[in-house]
């Protein structure tokens, strides 16, 4: 069956292992991947532990339609408390691992203790195994995937794992399989390398008895007809993600500089076109139709010759709007250095902008830097920072530690140049015109979000109908909708029905490309009902669904509010009420988010989710969702 695959629990201070069958009621309530993690993170991490210390818990995941004839079922979930934030630590990533763990006969690995010496898990066929891995320590994620598929003897094994940046404890450090997918969000690398975890190795051949295989095989067509029909994953299918940039820049979403503008200008290199040129083809995960991201050789400088995937939209930000660079070679340098050290692209650009700002405020002298000249748009700068930051040296130990901390560490007032919630710091995107978008970060679980709660079709100005019905299924909904992204009316709504979208799609264990969130005619509710169905034998409804999603979400609030969430954590830093934009097309020129119109939004958004006006949920919430005695300890 497709639902037979076990959970692990693995002991790494000890060595001991025990596997346990996961009970179909408790996929009714959270079906796998991500929602399920949420439920064992807060059944098996005891309040305020430290998050790298050994009473902290690592959870790796597929979701329960990983490896089928679903679109796109790649996802890994890895979770546990961020050594970043302190609250909810969750990353998702593509490639092709998830599906190999579950054809090896696991969905869920509960990671608990640490090692005494650097070690790697060693997953086949309902064997796991605990190995050495001093030799690895130190290697960088390519070199490490490499030397264990050499050592198995297995050119097909397929391995997550940690960069130097997770073994020296970078806050925000990635897990990473194959040559770039990256879970890159709240330093789950870091929580690998606290129990020196090097990688995991996994090899299955073991079939997924699918419930109705041939209504599974004929229904997938159709819906890969819906994915690949629409424009927007045709242009990815090109493009890869860079291609949202060129939207995005023109408007005048992107900051630049930090935080000091909206709009890079004279940056032809930076669009998508410019990266396709240097492509030399395109690359998916398992089950991809669209195949979104580029390969590429950089083509000059020091790194010459040397073969990497993406970059992704998020590093076009991260080293070309953020730091006021415009190579294209920088982006593909430093796209490739985040890659083989293991560090989020996102958290690394943010804060390596935000030291060049208060270098150019005289907050930081060439003392504090090492000498390094960190004016924006200095290219050896960023380099030599990102060296500098996976390797703790110098100033990089100290933004290893991530924005609060070393805000804390400098003083100086730095702290009120950064752009962050909850100690992550956001995207390169402006969200001061996009107050809906403002929202999703100031709100999102695990700190400034985009792959959280983002209503990213709110920039397409959509017609007010088809809004209305993209929002009101499963659940309805008879509020107000707008087709202008500066409006705040009805974005609350939005918010909270993206972000339930996101955990269910997190749940299923497939790509958010291939659903409503990019496009309006992609997958949602209805069709993931029907997949479920044909693939696993589960009757869920569209319905069942989506509070499925709603349960998992409230779980994460409540190990968040433990944790000490309170309501003054979902907010934006005063920068996004007190400086407006200044660039840009003129709809969005002199925009600033309204602080009582935030406030009231957030108060709108509480109520959509059950939760009193300090953002707790509320009893009756619980006890609609059934989780009013958590933690419960079923599993």
């Amino acid at each position: 069956m497709a639902l037979n695959r076990k959970i692990a629990y693995i002991e790494l201070t000890t060595g001991d292992i025990e596997t346990k069958p996961i009970p179909v009621k408790v996929r009714n309530m959270f079906l796998g991947g991500r929602g399920l993690d949420m439920y064992l993170m807060y059944n098996h991490i005891k309040p305020g532990v430290d998050p790298l210390g050994s009473d902290n818990v690592a959870f790796v995941s597929a979701g329960v339609l990983g490896g089928t004839l679903a679109s796109a079922s790649a996802r890994t979930h890895i979770g546990g408390k961020s050594p970043l934030t302190g609250f909810v630590g969750s990353a998702n990533m593509g490639g092709f691992f998830a599906p190999e763990l579950r054809w090896a006969g696991f969905d869920h690995l509960v990671i608990k203790g640490k090692a005494e010496n650097p070690v790697y898990l060693w997953i086949q066929n309902n064997e796991i195994e605990i190995r050495d891995a001093k030799h690895i320590w130190g290697k960088t994620v390519h070199e490490t995937q490499e030397i264990i598929r050499e050592e198995l003897g297995d050119r097909d094994i397929k391995i997550l794992t940690i960069g130097p940046a997770g073994e020296n404890l970078v806050r925000f450090a990635n897990v990473m399989t194959g040559i770039k997918d990256a879970a890159g969000r709240s330093g789950m690398g870091a929580l690998l390398g606290s129990k020196n975890l090097k990688a995991i190795a996994v090899r299955g051949t073991m079939d997924i008895k699918l419930e109705r295989p041939e209504e599974a095989l004929q229904y997938n067509k159709k819906v890969i007809e819906q994915i690949t029909s629409a424009k927007v994953s045709q242009t990815q299918g090109k493009l890869g993600t860079p291609f949202i940039w060129g939207a995005t820049n023109t408007q005048g979403l992107v900051r630049v500089n930090n935080f000091q503008l909206n709009q890079l200008e004279d940056a032809d290199e930076v669009e998508a076109e410019a990266i396709d040129k240097v492509a030399v083809g395109m690359a998916g995960c398992f089950g991809c139709q669209v195949h979104c991201r580029s390969k590429y050789v950089i083509p000059e400088g020091d790194y010459a010759g040397v073969y990497d995937e993406g970059p992704e939209y998020t590093s076009q930000g991260a080293w070309a709007a953020e730091p006021g660079c415009r190579s294209l070679n920088n982006i593909l340098v430093c796209n490739h250095l985040v890659n083989i050290y293991g560090l989020d692209t996102l958290e690394t650009g943010s804060l390596i902008s935000w030291v060049m700002e208060l270098y150019e405020k005289g907050i930081l002298t060439d003392e504090d830097t090492g000498g390094l000249d960190l004016r924006f748009g200095n290219e050896e700068a960023v380099i030599e920072m990102i060296h500098r930051i996976a390797k703790r040296e110098g100033l990089g130990d100290i933004l290893a530690e991530g924005p609060l901390r070393a805000a804390e560490k400098i003083g100086k007032d730095s702290i009120k140049y950064l752009v962050h919630v909850k100690g992550m710091s956001n995207l390169h995107s402006d969200e001061r015109p996009t107050p809906g978008l403002a929202l999703g970060i100031a709100t999102a679980s695990r700190g400034s979000d985009h792959l959280r709660s983002r209503p990213a079709i709110d920039l397409y100005h959509l017609p007010k109908q088809v809004l209305r019905n993209i929002y009101s299924q499963p659940v309805p909904y008879d509020g107000p909708v707008t087709s202008d992204y500066r409006d705040y009316e009805g974005k609350a709504w939005q918010v909270f029905w993206q972000e339930t979208c996101y955990e269910a799609v997190d749940c299923l264990g497939i790509c958010k490309f291939h659903t409503v969130f990019l496009g309006a005619s992609l997958p949602s509710f209805e069709e993931w009902s029907k997949l479920l169905y044909y693939n696993t034998g589960l009757e869920l409804s569209p319905l069942d669904i989506w509070t499925i999603a709603e349960r998992a979400y409230n779980m994460e609030r409540l190990f968040n509010i433990r944790e000490g969430l309170t309501r003054e954590d979902d907010w934006l830093v005063d920068r996004y009420f007190d400086e407006p934009t200044s660039v840009g097309i003129p709809g969005v020129r002199g925009k600033t988010i309204d602080r009582d119109k935030l406030k009231n939004m957030i108060d709108e958004y509480y109520e959509h989710h059950g939760w009193d006006e300090q953002g707790v949920p509320r009893l009756e919430t619980l006890q609609r969702l059934g989780i009013e005695n958590e933690p419960s300890h079923i599993l």
